[in-house]
Formats: C-alpha cells, sequence, structure tokens
C-alpha cells in the first residue's frame, strides 16, 4: 500500500478557513492571485503524498458561491503560440480547457484578461473569438518600466488605462495556463481601479511552493527548486519577514525582489501596506498539514531525481542547456542523493549489464522489483507492463500473455502496410491486445484488471522512450525515468 505523508482532509478545512479570515480583513473584497495549477498539480502530489491533484480546487469548492475566477493570458504568449510543456497544448487553448474544467465543477468564471496588450493582431482575433462563444474579455495594457516606475504605474496613464474587471463576489480568484502571465499585475490593477470607486478590496497571494513555514533546505522545499531550475528560482529567507517579527520564514527570490516595489505601490493607493513582508501576502496553509513528515521528506528526494532526469532528457533533444542539470545535479549534492538511490533505475541498469539489451524496471507499491528488456517482439517498457501485472495478478512467470502468433501479424502490420521501421510492440498495442484476448483468455483478463495497481509506482528505462509508451505510462500514474540515450531503431 502506498505511504501518505499529507492530510488532505485537514488541508481542506484550515486553508478554506484561512482564506475566508483574509477575505474579512479587507472588508469588501479579495483578489486572490494563484501561483502554480489551481488542478492536476502532480508536482505537489508526488512531494506530498496524499495531495490530491485537484486538492486546491477541492479547497476552493469549501467556500461555495463566495467566489469567482478570472482567467489570465498574456498577448505576448498568444502571440508566439506558446505551449504548455507538460499538456503539448498552446496556452490560449488552455484558457479554454481551464474554463471548461472550472465551470464543470460549478464555478463562476466571469471573464477572460489578455495581459501585456499593446495592440497584436493574434490577441484581437482571440478576443473575437472568445466574445462569440459569449466570454467576457479585458484588455490589460503593457506598462513601460513596470514594475519599477511605479509613480507611472499608480496613475490614470498606468493601470487607469487598463480595463476596469466587473466582478459580483468577494472573493476572485485570478488564475493563468503558466507563468508570466500577468496574475499580479491585474489583481493591483483592480486594486487601483476599485479604490478610485470606493470599494475597499485587498490582494492575497496563494503559492504552493516553497513551503514557507519549513526549513530553507529542507527536501520539499529543495524539490521546488528543482521543478523550477529552468527559471532559476532560488528559495531564500524572507528579510522583511525576519525584520519584522524575528521570524524565519521561507520564500522565493522573485518575490522578495519586487517587494519594495509592491510596498511603494500599495503606498500609492492606500497610503499604507497592510503586509510587512513578501510571506504576509500569502496564505498557504499546506505546511500545517504534514501527517507523515519523513514519507514526504523521501517523496521530495525521488522528486528532486526524477527532475534530474527529465532535464538530461530535455539537454540530450537540445530544449535546454546544461545550466538546468548543473542546478538540479548541486541541489542533489546538498542533499546528500545520486541516481543510486531510485531503486528502479538500479533494477534497470543490472538488468541491461546482464542482457546487454535495453531494459526497464518498475518499484511496486510494496516495494517488489520487476525488470524487463527488448526482445524481438516488443519493447522494454511493453515487456515490464506484462511482466507486472502477471506478478501483481499471481500469474508465473513463464507464461506467455500473448503469444507469438499474435503479436507476429501486428508487427507484420506495422512494418509492411504502415511503413513503420520498429516492429516491437509498444505499450499501447500491447494492452490493446491484452484487452482483446482477455475475452476468451482468464490470465489476460486477470493481468489487465491490476492495471490501476501500477498508479504511483516508480519506473525507469535505460534509453529515452517513445512519446507513445511515455503517454501511456502518463494514463497509468506511473512515474517514469529515462537515461539519456536515445533508442536505436
Amino acid at each position: 500500500m502506498q505511504k501518505y505523508g499529507f492530510d488532505s482532509a485537514k488541508y481542506l478545512q484550515i486553508q478554506s478557513e484561512r482564506i475566508k479570515e483574509r477575505i474579512a480583513k479587507f472588508g469588501d473584497k479579495l483578489y486572490l492571485e494563484f501561483g502554480g495549477k489551481l488542478f492536476d498539480d502532480h508536482h505537489a502530489s508526488r512531494v506530498l503524498p496524499g495531495f490530491q491533484p485537484d486538492s486546491k480546487l477541492q479547497m476552493l469548492m469549501q467556500l461555495g458561491d463566495s467566489l469567482e475566477i478570472v482567467i489570465v493570458i498574456s498577448a505576448v504568449d498568444i502571440e508566439k503560440n506558446k505551449v504548455r510543456a507538460d499538456l503539448g497544448i498552446t496556452y490560449d487553448m488552455d484558457v479554454l480547457r481551464l474554463r471548461e474544467e472550472f465551470v464543470g465543477r460549478g464555478f463562476l468564471v466571469s471573464s477572460v484578461v489578455i495581459t501585456h496588450y499593446n495592440g497584436q493582431s493574434s490577441a484581437d482575433a482571440y478576443r473575437s473569438r472568445l466574445e462569440r462563444m459569449g466570454i467576457k474579455v479585458y484588455y490589460h495594457h503593457t506598462i513601460e518600466g513596470y514594475p519599477n516606475n511605479v509613480a507611472l504605474i499608480d496613475s490614470e496613464e498606468g493601470f487607469g488605462k487598463n480595463d476596469y474587471i466587473e466582478t459580483t463576489r468577494p472573493l476572485v480568484v485570478v488564475t493563468a495556463p503558466g507563468p508570466g502571465s500577468g496574475k499580479m499585475a491585474v489583481c493591483l490593477s483592480q486594486l487601483y481601479q476599485e479604490n478610485r470607486r470606493g470599494v475597499k478590496a485587498g490582494y492575497a497571494k496563494f503559492e504552493t511552493f516553497p513551503v514557507w513555514n519549513l526549513p530553507l533546505k529542507h527536501p520539499v522545499n529543495v524539490a521546488y527548486e528543482a521543478a523550477t531550475a529552468d527559471l532559476n528560482d532560488v528559495n531564500m529567507i524572507d528579510p522583511f519577514h525576519l525584520e519584522a517579527y524575528g521570524q524565519t520564514a521561507v520564500n522565493y527570490n522573485r518575490d522578495i525582489e519586487i517587494f519594495p516595489v509592491l510596498n511603494a505601490l500599495f503606498e500609492g493607493i492606500y497610503g499604507e501596506n497592510p503586509y510587512k513582508s513578501p510571506t504576509d501576502m500569502g496564505v498557504n496553509m499546506i505546511g500545517f498539514c504534514l501527517s507523515d513528515e519523513e514519507v514526504c521528506i523521501q517523496a521530495a528526494k525521488d522528486e528532486i531525481i526524477r527532475r534530474y532526469y527529465a532535464a538530461l532528457n530535455r539537454l540530450a533533444e537540445g530544449d535546454c542547456n546544461d545550466n538546468e542539470v548543473n542546478k538540479i545535479a548541486l541541489l542533489m549534492k546538498q542533499l546528500k542523493i545520486t541516481t543510486d538511490d531510485r531503486r528502479c533505475t538500479v533494477a534497470a541498469r543490472e538488468r541491461k549489464e546482464r542482457s546487454g539489451q535495453p531494459s526497464a524496471a518498475i518499484e511496486l507499491s510494496d516495494g517488489t522489483l520487476i525488470s524487463a528488456e527488448t526482445s524481438s517482439l516488443l519493447g522494454p517498457s511493453a515487456a515490464l507492463i506484462l511482466n507486472a501485472t502477471k506478478h501483481l495478478a499471481g500469474i508465473d512467470h513463464s507464461v506467455k500473455l500473448i503469444s507469438q502468433s499474435v503479436i507476429e501479424p501486428i508487427q507484420r502490420t506495422k512494418v509492411s502496410f504502415l511503413h513503420g521501421h520498429n516492429p516491437r510492440l509498444h505499450t499501447d498495442e500491447v494492452l490493446v491486445a491484452l484487452s482483446i484476448l482477455s475475452r476468451i483468455d482468464d490470465n489476460c483478463a486477470r493481468a489487465l484488471e491490476k492495471l490501476p495497481e501500477l498508479k504511483g509506482c516508480q519506473v525507469h528505462s535505460t534509453v529515452m522512450l517513445s512519446e507513445v509508451d511515455r503517454k501511456i505510462f502518463n494514463k497509468l500514474g506511473v512515474e517514469l525515468t529515462c537515461d539519456p540515450v536515445k533508442k536505436k531503431g
């Protein structure tokens, strides 16, 4: 059974209460900038076992009809067709996906804000498209010298030029497809606009990581640095919080660097800043919900290693430079961990040494290690899934779930009719064959029923896998790493 280190029920309760307290502090309205992902937050669920990918969305559901959601997208990202790497879709498409998901959960999505607008025709076309769908759209303009030119920003020629976003509920959650979309600027612009209208509005920030009340070098916080190595985020002790309260709190460099600017903006809008530090602005209660810290520490170390392999793979594909790899390697050194701490990695490499073939290994939830190698019929991933499900179903290893007579016609179709170069079956093809055979073979049916038990298991491959195999493992909920070696053939 998977071990849990995070109390999700406690989180749902105390996090929603914390947000209610912050709304009450400001009076009429609170603009809550939501960093990270509102749902499908798989990083959080990996480093905090027990945290569900949609825990934050479930938490907001506790607040009922008191909230509405505003989605922000940058005109620059629209123009560049920026893609969400984890989903493979553009930001403009992700806005529609997010909206559909939120509405499906019963939330009011009141509008979309296009930021960094400077007359881009692609942004105009996108606005027209959304408006044809009945979605309210607002423009927020590029402000020269943002965020340092406070005098201009806090004026009619700065925030005053932006469209005023019409909202009706006391809590406005501001979210976006990804970083750099302009969420904070939207919140601050609304504070300026609301203040001109005599509305008492406040601002708060929800960032899951780093966890402010865990130590700076706690593996959970180090895992956040590894996850944002491409952005070069750095966890730091919040000096403003330390000075104001004599209390150590962890924040990250961008929030700390921009706090003096925010302080000046708040003073310009309200005459004073209600916050004494970047940590004060936050409402995150995750650090109070760890039920088994050792489980979270181990999960965070596993995640750092996983991020290291992901960076190595991107480097091999030419999608990043070695700075990202070196940064994560340094974080691993600080925590005194290596890739050998990932048991499935060691098992896969040992199998490769014995067989001389590309290999893969999985660590099941009970700690059992299963491995497989490339054969003339199957790739290592496909063979591994068969070996793992046979083990879980109590089927003897010598039993062939899919016979050679079934596999060979599929290979012939792939090579002769579809002009493929690799005759070996991928994971999706094996699962389709297994599904068909399950109608006539009890062993196949039993093995197929064990697929859900692979969720959360760790897998390592000694070669980089095809996109098909990666997607199948992702759909199964398996945590995959690969050596940065391109598969031949």
